[in-house]
């Protein structure tokens, strides 16, 4: 077990969706975040106090949390000086990076002579089986973006406490880093061998009562080169009955890749429409996720207006609005 409250280090973040893990944190586990750590040059602020290393742990905290998701996943040599002296202050380390903490020998070192625990979140943990593609009992429903670190956990998360809100069946199923870090549970899906990702989200989704929904939290974009296999393993391991398409309005190209533009909407749903019925042919797209957070109100909701007229789907923003019209259309589902 990861112990809580936690105290958020944001690195030398170059910008704020670097910064996602933390931000996932703060927004759904507000009471494990007691404040943030940040380095010169660091353009991220989760609004968290900025403590010390010994003013967090006279404050409670536990167990400090590399909250920065970087391209590749690796540990900054620039970061290890902060992290060693955390673990002679007291705290744990907790992390998500693709480069494991275990693996860092000076870390290693100090954590076992420290008597501090290191928390590697991407290590799955389960021997996975391979895919059989046998239809399920229960429901499922799976968020896939137009880009990646688009608001595809966001609006899962949001579905399901809409759900659980009304008293409904339903299950958040974490798929990557945050989300663990965020219930505690879940597959770390691209840390998973590739023959085994879409079994193990069969593993994860497994038959259910008929009305009960699985709310799968969705990695990476079919459109984006660098991410689109973890993409394909949810598809088609999920075997989603309804999918939402999420979108950020002001992008001009994937995120990390300037030379590829963002896909239209339309794009995305025939697309994945079309991979997902080769699991489940009744599958259906049933609204339209939009991350609004840089527009203002106005904006926000003439964006939201012209969406919806020209898809023909519900279209709201989970986080700003709440997630009740896209509970809504599971209903016909």
């Amino acid at each position: 077990m990861i112990e809580t409250p936690y105290l958020l280090f944001l690195g030398d973040a170059p910008d704020p969706l670097a910064a996602k893990v933390a931000q996932g944190i703060r927004d759904w586990r507000p009471d494990h975040a007691i404040g943030q750590y940040r380095m010169h040059g660091c353009k991220a602020d989760m609004k968290l106090p900025d403590l010390t290393l010994a003013e967090a742990r006279a404050a409670g905290a536990k167990t400090l949390v590399i909250g920065v998701a970087n391209r590749g996943g690796v540990i900054s040599a620039a970061w290890k000086k902060v992290l060693v002296a955390a673990l002679e202050e007291g705290l744990d380390l907790a992390s998500g990076l693709h480069n494991l903490l275990r693996d860092e020998p000076d870390l290693a070192a100090v954590a076992e002579a420290c008597g501090r625990q290191l928390h590697d979140v991407r290590v799955p943990s389960v021997k996975y089986p391979i895919a059989e593609g046998r239809r399920r009992s229960g429901k499922r429903c799976l968020a896939v973006g137009t880009d990646c670190s688009i608001g595809k956990m966001y609006t899962a998360l949001a579905m399901d406490a809409e759900m659980k809100r009304r008293g409904l069946k339903s299950s958040f199923r974490a798929t990557g880093q945050t989300g663990i870090l965020i219930t505690g549970d879940g597959v770390p899906l691209d840390a998973v061998v590739a023959d085994f990702m879409a079994g193990a989200v069969e593993w994860l989704t497994p038959d259910n009562d008929a009305g009960h929904w699985d709310h799968i939290e969705g990695q990476g974009s079919l459109f984006h080169v660098s991410y689109s296999g973890v993409t394909m393993a949810l598809i088609h391991g999920g075997q989603p009955d309804a999918l939402i398409l999420c979108h950020e309005p002001t992008r001009t190209h994937m995120r990390g890749l300037p030379h590829y533009p963002l896909p239209t909407l339309e794009d995305l749903r025939d697309l994945a429409l079309r991979l997902t019925r080769i699991a489940n042919p009744d599958c259906r797209v049933t609204g339209i996720s939009v991350n609004t957070a840089a527009l203002d109100e106005p904006q926000a909701l003439e964006c939201l207006r012209e969406i919806e007229n020209r898809m023909n789907l519900p279209a709201a923003d989970p986080f700003r609005q709440g997630a009740g019209r896209l509970v809504d259309a599971l209903e016909e589902v």
